[in-house]
């Protein structure tokens, strides 16, 4: 934790005022969005709306699934390398590879879904063998239903949340809306176990990444330490604490492809701190349509057209070990 700065760089974002604001209150809390988005594409999200019930029912679901023996686990592991959802073993993941260092697999393990519907009459396969690939539910009372319920959350609010941005980004409220029909979106819970003695040299519990899509909602665990993000002007990390009952939301690569780098996917990590105790977070990958094309929106040439899903689809297999 050296060199970690101790001043707050991850400013608040009240979305319920946003929504509820009108006139010059309304420009102002854009124009703050736009600002925060620009610095560090890193806020803490309140006003949400997210029901307290909801999230403790799939965080205790979560812990139930951890505490599962691993065979147990691992009767909803991935069938074979690369299938998206499922239940991933310790030393399976190195997030830093994706930004090409070689590291020891990173120190934690996760339990993953997809979307909740398969829409038909998408022309590329892997659509349906990565995306839409079915999620494999472990045999837990009330798991599913919890875990759903909070998918069906994250989703909306998700979706709220890019409505503001296009309010930032000086677009129709509504402009992300066509894009978001069918979204790629996945949620991911993790468990870090605890840290009894240090880790292997470069090790973190997640090392140093950005994410792949256009935003990230994530609701870490009360009290919780280790989740860092570097300072995109000076390079320090900085230490994320996020107050009870708020979501940690962040710009993903996709977001800054897509607004010509306006927008900053904003390098961070959760790092192993000796002695920490075992950490529990849910993270919601939103993203696109898998047809989706994102071309920037200054209409500039700064990236080449993609579609969303085949884009993130190669992110995705670059982590694995």
């Amino acid at each position: 934790m050296s060199n970690v700065a101790a001043a707050p760089l991850i400013r608040a974002f009240d979305l319920a005022a946003f929504e509820g604001a009108t006139g010059a209150d309304r420009e102002g809390r854009a124009r703050e969005l736009d600002r925060i988005c620009r610095e560090t594409g890193f806020l803490v999200l309140s006003g949400h709306g997210v029901p307290e019930a909801t999230v403790q029912g799939v965080w205790e679901a979560a812990r139930r699934f951890f505490a599962l023996p691993p065979e147990e686990k691992a009767q909803v592991s991935a069938p074979y390398p690369g299938y998206p959802y499922g239940w991933l073993g310790p030393n399976r993941e190195a997030l830093a590879r994706s930004k090409g260092e070689d590291t020891p697999p990173d120190l934690k393990e996760s339990f993953n879904g997809g979307p909740l519907t398969r829409p038909e009459g998408i022309a590329d396969p892997d659509a349906y063998a990565f995306c839409y690939a079915p999620t494999l539910w472990p045999d837990l009372p009330g798991f599913r239903e919890a875990w759903e319920a909070y998918y069906r959350a994250l989703e909306d609010l998700a979706a709220r949340v890019m409505r503001a941005m296009g309010v930032a980004l000086n677009l129709p409220e509504s402009f992300f809306d066509s894009y978001l029909r069918a979204p790629v979106s996945a949620l991911r819970a993790l468990h870090y176990p605890a840290m009894p003695e240090a880790a292997l040299p470069g090790q973190q519990r997640a090392g140093a990444h950005t994410d792949y899509g256009s935003l990230t909602i994530l609701r870490p665990q009360p009290g919780s330490r280790g989740l860092e993000i570097r300072d995109p002007y000076s390079g320090q990390w900085t230490e994320v604490a996020a107050p009870p009952g708020t979501f940690v939301v962040n710009i993903g690569d996709l977001m800054a492809r897509w607004t010509a780098d306006r927008w900053v996917s904003t390098l961070h990590r959760v790092v192993a701190i000796p002695g920490q105790p075992a950490r529990q977070s849910l993270a919601f990958f939103h993203q696109p349509d898998w047809e989706a094309e994102i071309v920037p929106l200054d209409g500039s040439d700064a990236y080449a057209p993609v579609r969303s899903g085949p884009y993130l689809r190669a992110k995705f297999t670059a982590t694995g070990t």
